[in-house]
């Protein structure tokens, strides 16, 4: 189905949010697998992959990295904008499959891979991640990391609707969006969304 705010792109999304999420964590959150991130278009990917699909000269001939892909969308929006090349990676591998069936279903090439990228170069001009401070813990694990990826040159932008955990130190505000999201999984109908650029240390 298309996406909301974002017609240029069709992605393979979940019709019922609650009963996928519900089914997940009985089926696979009791064997500890990840929830299915990978089966929704959430906000804070869909206001990143407004905001280059509308700056195509942000990305083009550039190399970018979408970190924490899910369904692919910023990856796909990327490569629609013109990337060089463009990587996605997740720790989950139903995201990496969800993310090559949807970057096919556009007809772009994306390389997915299942991998834990933090820590390592970015290998890319700019890295692309939507919604990731949802969690302490994952904020604490990708932040530090983010910051030297930008500190080694690399521009990192983030797209953030007002997580909890999103730093306000040490990020740059470029733009701000309205997107309309699924009541079931944020209980509004739009949520504000701001692209964040990341500073280096």
């Amino acid at each position: 189905m298309a996406v909301p705010s974002l017609p240029e792109i069709s992605l393979h999304l979940a019709d019922d949010a609650t009963a996928l999420w519900s089914r997940a964590e009985a089926e696979l959150g009791a064997a500890g697998a990840p929830l299915p991130f990978w089966a929704f278009a959430w906000a804070g990917g869909r206001g990143l992959a407004r905001f280059i699909l509308d700056r195509p000269h942000l990305v083009r001939g550039r190399r970018v990295l979408d970190f924490a892909t899910g369904s692919g969308l910023v990856a796909i929006a990327a490569a629609r904008a013109g990337a060089a090349s463009v990587e996605a990676v997740d720790i989950d591998p139903f995201a990496v499959t969800a993310c090559r069936l949807n970057a096919e279903a556009n007809g772009f090439a994306v390389r997915a891979a299942c991998a834990d990228r933090v820590g390592s170069a970015a290998g890319a001009d700019l890295v692309l991640s939507g919604d990731i401070f949802y969690d302490r813990a994952m904020t604490a694990h990708v932040l530090p990391w983010l910051r030297t990826l930008a500190t080694d040159g690399a521009e990192v932008l983030v797209g953030d609707p007002g997580r909890r955990y999103c730093p306000e130190d040490g990020t740059r505000v470029l733009s701000t969006l309205t997107v309309p999201t699924e009541p079931a999984l944020e209980d509004a109908l739009e949520k504000r969304v701001r692209i964040l650029a990341i500073d280096a240390h």
